[in-house]
């Protein structure tokens, strides 16, 4: 059988779930329902893994691209598109599938922990679920604040779990990191190898350590602003990660992707660019790139004199064609660009354009050269997706040789080198274009590696941002709530001041624990306050 019978397995076991936190795993006795106890690690985790990155690279995908001004509209086409996106209407209805998708998912991660494992036969599973619960509940702190996770996932023993402090998740999950490299190092006999079930790093436990490693410090480096206990617990974490090792090569996940059906397909291809059926979708026009992105990868080729695009005058970004789709304006190949809120005739979105770049071939097959439509459908429907990059990883390694030299002994330019050629690979840009690129930013402050601390911090924001872009953009909006890099312009018809510091709890949580769940006013979603993620509060 097909290695993506694992998706469909998880596909049985989401759908034991409900939407909100309340019911997961809630199993009644009708005799035609799967139970909980008669699905092993084995048959849960790859499932678990592929249906929670589908939340990322739909709904995740989509909201950082527009939040991080990397994606917009064609409103030659649809008008005004992303209304609520470009206005920040942020109110329960506001991106609902990111919480409802993950949490759904994530409780088939703890459901591996708490399977029985008295013998340890199971411990390389329960190592990799803990990774791959920190990963994406990490997410749900870093968007929301508090949230249900102690009496989380929990069923009919407690439909209507209470909101935990979010510093109380994040020492958690913490932890539970820790307890993954334990499981992994101390490496049981008895313990089954991950083997074909693991559609990551097909049973490499190194890999997972690694991971586990990387994790780990994205959440110690976003709590650089905390202060007091959190701040002890963090300095304290950090030693322990003083000359580990990080993910050095890209997390990929592919349990079988193929053009077979609508569910196998790639979960970005089929979102965004054609189903199984290779039928375009309305995605594949609706999606551009923002004029901001286009004129940081065209080098600023209209001279626009704000500041935030003045380090980038004349660089030629050699990912641009591999990153959005190149046409001809002006008597130049450029990526062209929508303003986000803008509709034909207003500037950003002249009447006489109506071409404009769409997602290009990097993030849609990556390498080779179909000649049609039904191969490009076969290619970009089995592309592996993408957990993590390299370039993120490099990134962050990066970011905590600024931050914590003492801890630290990386050479965060060479780390900082690496995250740009990585993306450069990833995208299958041109090595000659890499290194032209690296020459040409050298001297660039805010762009290359140059200038202060707080420069450099910049630079990395901004490169991260560059590399997240069309794979995890999300990460780069929580970065940019954090650093404040890279600068990202507001929609023109944005009715706020800033982009949201939290977003607000869906309605499917005031539906179903509306005892438990806090009112939080869209208001509050705008200023840092005590509802804001802790690490963002000062």
């Amino acid at each position: 059988m097909k290695k993506f019978k694992y998706t469909i397995l998880g596909l049985i076991v989401a759908s034991m779930t409900l939407t909100s936190c309340d019911h997961y795993l809630d199993i009644n006795e009708n005799p035609n329902n799967i139970h909980a106890e008669a699905i092993t690690p084995t048959l849960l985790f790859p499932g678990a893994v592929a249906q929670t990155y589908r939340t990322q690279a739909t709904w995740m995908n989509r909201f950082g691209g527009l939040m991080t001004n990397a994606y917009a509209g064609n409103s030659y086409s649809f008008g005004a598109p992303f209304g609520n996106e470009y206005t920040l209407n942020v109110d329960s209805s506001f991106y609902p599938q990111i919480w409802d998708g993950l949490y759904r998912n994530v409780s088939n991660f703890v459901a591996i922990e708490k399977y029985d494992n008295s013998t340890h036969k199971y411990d390389n599973y329960v190592a990799a679920a803990k990774v791959m619960k920190a990963f994406y509940m990490q997410t749900i702190v870093d968007l929301y604040g508090d949230a249900p996770y102690s009496q989380a996932f929990m069923g009919q023993a407690n439909a209507t779990p209470k909101y935990d402090n979010d510093e109380e998740i994040y020492r958690s999950l913490i932890l539970g990191l820790n307890d993954a490299i334990t499981l992994i190092d101390n490496s049981n006999a008895a313990a089954l190898e991950l083997g074909a079930t693991d559609i990551v790093f097909q049973g490499t436990m190194d890999k997972w350590r690694r991971l586990a490693n990387t994790v780990k410090l994205r959440m110690l480096v976003r709590m650089s602003k905390v202060t007091g206990s959190m701040a002890a617990f963090r300095d304290q974490q950090l030693q322990t990660l003083a000359g580990e090792d990080f993910v050095n090569s890209d997390v990929l996940v592919n349990p079988g992707y193929s053009a077979a059906n609508d569910d196998q397909q790639n979960p970005f291809y089929g979102y965004y660019v054609r189903n199984s059926s290779n039928s375009q979708l309305q995605n594949n026009t609706l999606f551009t790139a923002s004029e901001h992105i286009a004129t940081c990868l065209n080098g600023n080729p209209y001279s626009m004199t704000d500041n935030v695009y003045q380090k980038f005058n004349g660089i030629k970004d050699g990912r641009r064609g591999r990153m959005f789709s190149m046409v001809n304006y002006n008597g130049q190949s450029v990526v062209k660009g929508v303003r986000q809120g803008a509709t034909p005739g207003q500037p950003g979105a002249p009447t006489d354009l109506t071409t404009v770049s769409r997602f290009g071939n990097g993030w849609i097959f990556g390498n080779g050269s179909p000649s049609t439509t039904s191969q490009l459908t076969s290619v970009g429907s089995a592309k592996s997706g993408v957990i993590m990059t390299q370039s993120e990883s490099e990134f962050l390694q990066a970011e905590a040789a600024v931050r914590y030299p003492g801890i630290f002994a990386i050479n965060g330019q060479e780390s900082f080198e690496k995250g740009i050629k990585a993306s450069f690979d990833y995208l299958y840009a041109a090595n000659a274009d890499y290194i032209a690129y690296k020459a040409a930013i050298q001297t660039k402050v805010g762009l290359g590696w140059i200038g202060t601390n707080d420069n450099k911090i910049e630079a990395i924001m901004t490169q991260k941002w560059l590399a997240t872009a069309g794979i995890n953009p999300t990460e780069s909006f929580i970065d940019y709530n954090r650093t404040g890099f890279p600068v990202t312009p507001m929609a023109t018809t944005s009715a706020k001041p800033n982009k949201p510091y939290r977003l607000m709890y869906p309605s499917s949580e005031y539906v179903a624990n509306s005892a438990n769940v806090p009112q939080i006013s869209n208001a509050q979603c705008f200023t840092k306050n005590s509802t804001t993620p802790f690490w963002n509060q000062n």
